[in-house]
């Protein structure tokens, strides 16, 4: 491919299956030459309304025609997309909007009051999405990107209270895509599931695997993803991709039965630990599919190691946690585990650079702590006031033992979680919830919950702050999948003999349901 953007592998596929199904919602479909006028009309749209082409556009959509074609009308302009979820807190993706320097907001028709002062709204209608091409005297750029420029830019959760601003060049994820496209096998005639948000990376995979392969993406509504199994099949879909938790989910309905998903070819897993239980219902329910878990933390582009199951089960391995392994990582990609002193060894952190390594955090100051020199015997941290170069080490924070010549996932070096596949720095909540009026303090914690999906319970210390008072706070400042299950006031929080909070003491006090 000449063209190494992340528009390039859209454009490349509508040239040769124009007439092919890129793009079904519910019962609509649009070809690739429909989603490509689409998404041309959009950037005209887009041009028209703010005279030039802002540098980075927001995207305030969610499965519809417009999340789509604008996410390819922003790069079409050579813009960076910054996705924003409607789901989100109005004043969280007002934060994100700034800090990510938003010059125009595409978003879905409906009011947003808290759009950051003098950035412009536009809300095209699906009319004049659809509408006849016009002469808009605006002039589409013949080449609107190269590699190094940014594809995308997308916020985790920040233990300081802040998210942070994960910026992805073009050239980041086309090594991304050069490796999957392949390994996963799409190709025209398949249909492949959009069960993530936006602001999560993993629908980058299911939009440009499909999309540079000839496929068809296939999107869920928000009743589809609480039935999967049903939508799978009314769908035909042949590529699933999506967090564990919808196996659990799957096994609660009882609808994971033997040979129960006949269409399925390829099931990816991501997000959070993938147990051998779990692996094992579905592959019984899709026996015709081959199961794989990933693993990648945003920083490294979507996903940069893989475990592909053997089709016999008494052939898979059997870690000690009970979960599938998280394998090797992409060819070109350097790994390194080093203990806490920083040298090489069998079991702990893992550290990735290569080029699906993102060029730092949107704020500089965020580098601080992730990333190190190491020179094959001695591990050197950056400070994050210096450049950052290709021979930088990223520390994912994740902590992983070999499991033969494969990694196996242990859990975190931090307070980081995921919950339904988001990471989520417990730090983050703790700070909206110090900020409240008569909270001293507060300590979030996370567990399993009964269904064995990872749910959040919150103590805090203080007079006077009433529990309905604190969980509308938290509603206002943080997404939903970040709100506790359950909150619990303390006269004082338990604290250790150095005097720091005794979080082992505190996990037995709030013993109890989300919390084992």
């Amino acid at each position: 491919m000449t063209d190494r953007t992340l528009y390039g592998w859209f454009a490349a596929s509508a040239a040769v299956h124009g007439d092919r199904t890129a793009l079904q919602i519910g019962g609509r479909r649009w070809t690739y030459r429909e989603l490509a006028a689409h998404s041309d009309r959009t950037a005209r749209l887009l041009l028209r309304r703010a005279g030039r082409a802002p540098r980075r556009i927001g995207l305030l959509a969610s499965r519809s025609l417009l999340a789509y074609a604008g996410y390819l009308a922003v790069l079409r302009l050579g813009a960076t997309v910054v996705p924003l979820n409607p789901a989100f807190p109005p004043g969280r993706n007002a934060a994100i909007a700034r800090a990510a320097g938003v010059g125009l907001l595409l978003a879905d028709g409906g009011e947003h009051p808290e759009t950051p002062p003098g950035v412009p709204v536009f809300s095209p209608t699906e009319q004049e999405l659809l509408a006849p091409a016009e002469d808009t005297g605006a002039v589409l750029p013949a080449r609107p990107a190269g590699p190094d420029g940014l594809a995308y830019i997308l916020f985790t959760s920040g233990s300081t209270g802040v998210p942070k601003g994960v910026p992805i060049r073009h050239r980041n994820v086309h090594a991304y895509l050069e490796h999957v496209v392949s390994r996963h096998g799409t190709g025209p005639g398949d249909r492949v599931s959009q069960a993530f948000d936006l602001t999560f990376d993993p629908s980058v995979y299911d939009m440009f695997t499909a999309w540079g392969s000839g496929a068809t993406l296939v999107v869920p509504t928000r009743a589809d993803l609480l039935a999967p199994v049903r939508f799978i099949n009314r769908n035909r879909i042949t590529h699933w991709n999506s967090v564990p938790s919808v196996i659990s989910l799957a096994l609660r309905m009882r609808a994971l039965e033997p040979g129960g998903m006949p269409t399925l070819r390829r099931s990816l897993f991501c997000g959070e630990p993938l147990t051998l239980l779990q692996a094992g219902a579905w592959s019984r329910a899709a026996p015709g599919s081959v199961v794989e878990n990933l693993y990648g933390p945003t920083e490294m582009t979507v996903t940069c190691a893989e475990y592909r199951l053997p089709a016999d089960p008494g052939d898979w391995p059997r870690p000690a946690n009970g979960t599938v392994p998280i394998g090797r990582v992409h060819p070109g990609l350097d790994h390194v585990v080093l203990d806490e002193g920083g040298r090489p060894a069998r079991a702990g952190e893992l550290c990735l650079r290569g080029p699906q390594r993102f060029p730092g955090y949107l704020d500089p100051a965020d580098n601080a702590g992730r990333f190190l020199h190491f020179d094959g015997s001695t591990a050197t941290g950056h400070d994050g006031r210096g450049p950052l170069t290709e021979e930088h080490w990223y520390r994912t924070g994740d902590r992983v033992t070999r499991h033969g010549n494969d990694l196996v996932h242990l859990g975190r070096t931090d307070h980081q979680v995921k919950v339904r596949g988001y990471r989520v720095e417990l730090g983050e909540i703790e700070a909206v919830l110090r900020e409240q009026p008569g909270v001293t303090d507060a300590v979030v914690l996370a567990g399993a919950g009964e269904s064995g999906e990872t749910e959040l319970v919150a103590a805090y210390a203080g007079d006077g702050a009433a529990e309905e008072d604190l969980l509308c706070a938290l509603a206002a400042r943080l997404p939903g999948y970040m709100i506790p299950r359950r909150l619990a006031a303390f006269e004082t929080l338990p604290r250790n003999e150095n005097g720091k909070i005794d979080r082992v003491a505190l996990r037995s006090a709030l013993a109890g349901p989300g919390l084992r």
